[in-house]
């Protein structure tokens, strides 16, 4: 038989180690995995929202009958209605059927019928290559009406290359039917520093900026696809959100002040709130800082009714990129940061190529090369 003394330095000993071992897996998924944690923690996040919204229109239902109970006994009729919840405008309709399009008239922000799409998640072949009607790497203008509106679509990323050709063989045709004027400006991060998304997307604006003087921006992830084209990607109700519904998150939505994963601002927009924040190094906070300049611009963000914000993410096998733990701190100091960290800190040297269908910009990025000065 062990001795006491025995037994208690070893329960200690496994109690130690299975404390050791719960710590280092939770830091493993909050910081080194993050997509899984953050994944669950948004699909909580957005059935909690729904159950709550929920509740508030049972609430309203409810208290709808009694009133209407109470004047009914006195003999009344009850002229007013509650609002319950706050319903989507209707989709917009489409063409009429047998429209013509002509090269005198403004093109339409409306389709002549919504087309059914093949996600094929399976597509490895690449569409990077091949002659496209337009200009060099990959603006696409459309000759048979006249341009409603000029779209640069920046789509930051790296170690993704298995989504590009799926993403543009997918967005491509959807962009020639909504008949707008667009390029691809793809923002590669070069060396072993932390992903930078949101410096990605300033570097992006600034040298498409250069080619062409556009009049709105897709901030777009790669592994996004829209499921309904009728989700126009033309520049008007911007600033805009236009992934609403999301597959992996039970096509809701995490959060109110959700802004991720395809979003849109005009150019004007884009320069008044100083672009992104360059300061959010690894995963997460990035969109909420710019939902933060949004509003603090007093803008009001727009997002499309119904099923027309629906997207499906394409899995990958990567780890994901590290979990960035000070953005809670970047946040509560959003509106004084705004002015010293954006657009007007940023400092880089890119290289860009022209493709077929896109442009690739290439850049080694670091925290020197945005300074942030004492706000």
């Amino acid at each position: 038989i062990m001795p006491t003394h025995l037994r208690l330095r070893r329960r200690s000993f496994l109690g130690l180690l299975f404390l050791f071992s719960l710590s280092t897996s939770a830091l493993y998924f909050i910081y080194s995995a993050p997509g899984i944690v953050n994944e669950y923690v948004f699909m909580v996040q957005a059935r909690g929202i729904q159950i709550r919204e929920n509740v508030k229109n049972i609430g309203a239902q409810v208290l709808e009958q009694v009133v209407r109970g109470a004047y009914s006994a006195n003999g009344t009729d009850y002229a007013y209605e509650f609002n319950v919840s706050e319903s989507d405008a209707p989709p917009p309709t489409y063409l009429p059927e047998g429209f013509t399009y002509l090269p005198s008239q403004v093109c339409p922000e409306r389709l002549l019928s919504m087309s059914k799409f093949s996600l094929d998640l399976k597509l490895r072949h690449t569409v990077t290559s091949g002659s496209q009607p337009g200009l060099s790497g990959g603006t696409v203008k459309l000759p048979d009406c006249l341009l409603r509106w000029e779209v640069a679509i920046l789509v930051p990323f790296r170690n993704r290359h298995e989504h590009l050709p799926i993403l543009l063989r997918h967005l491509v045709p959807v962009l020639k039917r909504q008949r707008l004027q667009f390029a691809f400006y793809l923002i590669e991060q070069g060396g072993t520093e932390p992903f930078n998304r949101a410096m990605l997307f300033n570097v992006g604006f600034k040298e498409a900026m250069k080619d062409l003087d556009w009049d709105c921006l897709v901030f777009h992830d790669v592994d996004h696809l829209m499921e309904n084209d009728r989700n126009y990607y033309g520049c008007s109700g911007m600033p805009r959100h236009f992934a609403v519904q999301l597959d992996k998150y039970s096509y809701m939505l995490p959060y109110n002040e959700f802004f991720g994963g395809v979003s849109g601002l005009t150019v004007k927009q884009f320069e008044k709130i100083n672009g992104f924040p360059n300061a959010f190094w690894g995963w997460g906070g990035e969109d909420d800082d710019l939902w933060n300049r949004v509003r603090l611009a007093n803008y009001s963000v727009s997002r499309p009714p119904g099923e027309q914000g629906r997207y499906m993410s394409i899995s990958h096998h990567h780890r994901g990129e590290v979990q960035f733990l000070g953005r809670y701190v970047l946040l509560r100091h959003s509106k004084e940061r705004q002015r010293v960290d954006g657009l007007n800190n940023l400092n880089y040297s890119p290289l860009v190529s022209r493709r077929p269908l896109y442009t690739n910009i290439t850049v080694r990025l670091n925290k020197e090369l945005a300074p942030i000065a004492d706000y």
